[in-house]
């Protein structure tokens, strides 16, 4: 198998069969090119690992085929040759995008060392685009699983305002989600080929927390022995995701205000401004406008946040997701942990879903992964739960038998059932009653009876 696949091109015959014929024998497939525009063509037949181009062309110059590829094939590594090589030339072709830039007469060594390197620096490029890519379809909007009513208008939202730098201000309880909706917004938008940081401010204390967000200068505090680059500078052209922005002290809130008004800050221990283009994300499982009537949070910033706001419903709110969180969180680590999982026992089933969920998505993650490895048959029963999902499961199952008559024991799981299989077909009443297999006529009365037109109306549906 060869090394990989070189486009050699130069006017000079005798110079090109030469190039091709050193590539072939060191294990590189050469193709030769004469013209500028010949190799354009080839450029968009076939794919190369490297371009290894002579400057002067009878239709143009190795600049142009630079430009050329460095815009349509950024994935091919280019290296220009000359035989009037000069320092400004040498430097205006690395300024331009060129990998190296050789001159005649070109030394065997030389060539052989440039050629593996820059084949080494395309298959890094590559792998780097591949774990790019990777990254994107994991955190893409459509992978964050539900079905829940409330969560498809926040993917709604989300759609809406993905691409704009507003804002955006995520609420709800700790387990639901937010990092993961913050990371999908980020690879939705046009700064996705930027980075993405996130910062947990409740982990650090103050001195720290300044620090981390806006770096510091060397000598600015005692440990400070170098310079170091903050948050915000490494999210620059990306995107910042300021994780319980609750716990930020009132000193710490003036200078995100700042941030979020002017895009500028200064590090620690420095007079020099920074600017910034940085879209911020936060996130909260605190009522700030709580927090600003009892004086903890400033109302200022309050108000600057809270552009757009996506308040994540918690877990217990969106039974329908629960099947399907625990089926995929079943296959996730059934491979993660090379054990054969095949499916989840009705018994098992009806616990998960009869309990409370106080740490939300993330705590089911967490009892699935438990099962996975610790049940010893095929599919997982309720004796590969944990103890506190079992209890909680025979206590809801206790009080599930009032003392009432049969009729109306059922209501409240009826309308339960109603309700949720309304969420999951986005309150469609045709769709509905055919997955209840009941007909409309019935759907409605019922809707009625149980105050779900009204709910339907107050929603606008």
């Amino acid at each position: 198998m060869h090394k990989g696949t070189i486009l050699v091109v130069d006017d000079d015959s005798i110079i090109l069969d030469s190039l091709c014929e050193f590539l072939r024998v060191e294990g590189y497939f050469a193709s030769p090119s004469r013209t500028l525009a010949q190799a354009k063509q080839k450029l968009q037949e076939q794919s190369f690992a490297l371009v290894i181009s002579d400057v002067n062309l009878p239709d143009g110059d190795g600049f142009e085929l630079l430009s050329f590829a460095r815009q349509n094939h950024p994935g091919t590594v280019v290296v220009l040759i000359t035989g009037y090589g000069t320092i400004e030339s040498a430097v205006e072709a690395i300024k331009n995008g060129a990998y190296d830039y050789l001159t005649k007469p070109i030394v065997d060594d030389d060539l052989r060392l440039t050629v593996e390197r820059a084949v080494r620096q395309q298959s890094l490029m590559n792998e780097n685009q591949q774990l790019r890519d990777q990254l994107q379809n994991r955190y893409r909007l459509e992978n964050v699983i539900s079905q829940d009513y409330k969560m498809s208008r926040i993917f709604e939202l989300i759609e809406a305002v993905a691409d704009s730098r507003t804002t955006i201000l995520m609420t709800g309880p700790s387990g639901t989600g937010k990092s993961l909706l913050a990371r999908a917004i980020h690879y939705r938008s046009g700064r996705r080929e930027k980075p993405f940081v996130e910062v947990s401010c409740g982990a650090l204390p103050e001195t720290l927390l300044e620090s981390e967000l806006f770096g510091h200068t060397k000598g600015s505090f005692t440990g400070a022995i170098r310079d170091k680059e903050g948050k915000f500078s490494s999210a620059d052209g990306g995107t910042i995701f300021l994780d319980e922005i609750s716990s930020a002290s009132p000193a710490m809130q003036v200078k995100l205000l700042r941030v979020l008004q002017e895009r500028q800050f200064e590090p620690v221990g420095s007079n020099r401004t920074q600017s910034v283009d940085t879209r911020v994300i936060l996130a909260t499982n605190t009522d700030l406008a709580a927090e600003v009537k009892a004086g903890r949070f400033r109302e200022d910033l309050y108000y600057r946040v809270n552009v757009v706001t996506v308040n994540i419903p918690p877990l217990a709110e969106r039974p329908v997701d629960i099947p399907l969180l625990c089926n995929h969180f079943l296959g996730y680590f059934s491979r993660t942990h090379n054990k054969t999982r095949l499916g989840i026992t009705e018994k098992a089933m009806e616990c998960l879903q009869r309990y409370i969920w106080p740490g939300n998505v993330r705590e089911l993650e967490n009892v699935i992964e438990r099962a996975v490895l610790l049940s010893k048959n095929a599919y997982i029963d309720i004796d590969d739960l944990p103890p506190t999902v079992v209890q909680n499961c025979s206590q809801q199952q206790a009080k599930s038998y009032p003392a009432a008559s049969l009729k109306k024991s059922l209501e409240g799981p009826e309308r339960t059932v109603l309700r949720n299989a309304l969420e999951a077909n986005h309150w469609n009443r045709q769709e509905t009653a055919k997955a209840l297999k009941i007909n409309r006529t019935t759907l409605y009365k019922k809707m009625k009876r149980y105050g779900l037109e009204e709910e339907a109306a107050q929603m606008g549906l």
